[in-house]
């Protein structure tokens, strides 16, 4: 069996050792490495290559949020899970907004933290039952159609939710005017959305641009 590598990121020594302690009982799961502040994760993250990273988001430093985003700038394809004592939404979309693949609260019971890393390693996300699903759901859905996007029409919604007008756009790819705005009519439609605003803020949700 192939163990799933995880690191343990939070300020408290007695609530890391409570991490291990919940997963010392299973065989899939092995914990490689642990830091108290996000200013250490880069670097660990690095030497030990894990599968995921479990983390809190009240840290002194530079905090879980940044931490995350720190992360996925280094490796898109980081597999965060946040494990928190917040439980309100505006945390939870804000996590996974930086980047996060996953939310569980402290409060949840043990096998939750132990599902919910084994699913995100699989590269699923995973919500806590009870927070809100559909934002999450929504997220998803996002992504999957800006994968759908060429190349072409990527650099468009990029340059778009960055807050250039089609004509700076039209400047910045070379390309003509007419060109911008087809290819922009043709991102919003794929999107769902109607305006650039709504458009700002997929890409904000997403990461492909800072807030």
């Amino acid at each position: 069996m192939t163990k799933v590598k995880i690191i343990l990121i939070d300020d408290h020594a007695v609530v890391r050792a409570g991490f291990k302690l919940l997963l010392a009982g299973n065989p899939a799961i092995e914990v490689v490495g642990e830091a108290e502040r996000g200013e250490a994760v880069c670097q660990l993250y690095q030497d030990t290559q894990p599968d995921v990273v479990v983390l809190d988001l009240s840290m002194p430093g530079i905090g879980g949020l940044e931490t995350i985003r720190r992360l996925c700038g280094r490796d898109p394809g980081a597999k965060i899970l946040v494990f928190s004592v917040h439980d309100e939404m505006v945390y939870v979309e804000r996590a996974i907004a930086a980047g996060a693949k996953g939310y569980i609260t402290k409060n949840s019971a043990p096998a939750i933290l132990a599902e919910a890393v084994q699913k995100i390693a699989q590269g699923r996300t995973y919500l806590e039952a009870g927070l809100n699903q559909a934002g999450l759901s929504q997220l998803e859905d996002c992504r999957q159609l800006i994968a759908s996007l060429s190349p072409r029409e990527f650099d468009v919604f990029r340059l778009l939710a960055s807050g250039m007008t089609v004509h700076k756009v039209a400047d910045e790819l070379c390309l003509g005017y007419k060109t911008v705005a087809n290819y922009s009519t043709q991102v919003k439609a794929k999107l769902n959305v109607g305006t650039l605003a709504e458009l700002a803020r997929v890409a904000i949700a997403l990461g492909v641009i800072e807030s």
